[in-house]
């Protein structure tokens, strides 16, 4: 055998061997910096990119999730519902939100603007329910229910436009009801019932847009559930126990709509307190 065959056939050999022993040249890293390098291997390296996918999830989250939070919190639910949508385990910190403990010493550190949920993926640390919400979306966009469209870019934008409408047309007025009508009356406080009246005006105006919209599509960005629907659950959750609640049954499509989107195991699972404390890990 020549030199030059010698040394093709010896570099060929340490190729194989790099890929058969150690597929993962990245060990040791931050978890948190995993997802990226990893799941770039799968698509160039492995056949089988569905199982080097979840290759990726267990080296990534070998830890789990931890989320401060209450159960009750309307925020924190939101991300509840999208780890129980895709299935995944967390380690529940309670935050007590009624002995004020997102105010005290011990947590601001955790979250300096004193609020709920605070989410830790190993070194990684988020803040926003929205924000939490996107990133286990598209951590495990492969697994458990699909909330976004993450290959078809018109999908995905009509998708991200009802997720901002959410943001600024439904949840400022929706925000403003649960305050008055719930919150303050366990706090033992009067709900200023002129604020009501105003602020159902103006959530009128939404659902009234949402009635038209739901004329022609079984939920709000598309046919199937996804995250655009799931943000509005908190809130909803909340003014179907208050007089709001007619807002919502006045309108035949946005109604059949909150009846679906409310009878989803894992929105049912986000809110029962009993998820939260009795499982250590879900």
């Amino acid at each position: 055998m020549s030199s030059s065959r010698l040394l093709v056939t010896l570099t060929l050999v340490i190729v194989i061997m790099s890929i058969s022993y150690e597929p993962f040249p990245w060990m040791g890293v931050n978890a948190s910096d995993v997802p990226t390098s990893c799941y770039a291997y799968c698509n160039q390296t492995f056949e089988s990119r569905h199982q080097c996918n979840k290759w990726c999830e267990e080296l990534a989250h070998k830890d789990g999730y931890k989320i401060y939070g209450y159960p009750s919190s309307p925020n924190p639910r939101r991300v509840l519902a999208v780890l129980h949508e895709k299935g995944l385990s967390f380690d529940p910190i309670t935050v007590n939100l009624t002995t004020g403990d997102q105010q005290k010493p011990s947590f601001l550190p955790i979250n300096p603007f004193g609020q709920v949920p605070v989410f830790l993926d190993g070194h990684l640390k988020l803040i926003e329910s929205r924000a939490i919400s996107l990133y286990i979306e598209t951590v495990h966009r492969s697994r458990g229910t699909k909330l976004l469209n993450h290959k078809n870019y018109k999908k995905i934008g009509t998708e991200t436009m009802w997720m901002y409408v959410e943001s600024f047309e439904f949840d400022p007025p929706a925000s403003i009801l649960v305050w008055e009508q719930t919150i303050k009356p366990m706090k033992g406080l009067k709900a200023d019932y002129k604020v009501v009246n105003e602020t159902e005006r103006k959530l009128e105006k939404v659902l009234d847009v949402y009635e038209e919209r739901l004329k022609n599509s079984s939920f709000l960005a598309s046919n199937s559930f996804t995250m655009a629907d799931l943000f509005h659950l908190p809130n909803i959750q909340y003014l179907m126990n208050t007089t709001t609640k007619r807002l919502f049954e006045n309108r035949p499509k946005v109604h059949s709509w909150v009846a679906k989107i409310m009878a989803r195991p894992a929105w049912k699972k986000a809110c029962d307190a009993n998820a939260w404390y009795s499982n250590k890990k879900n």
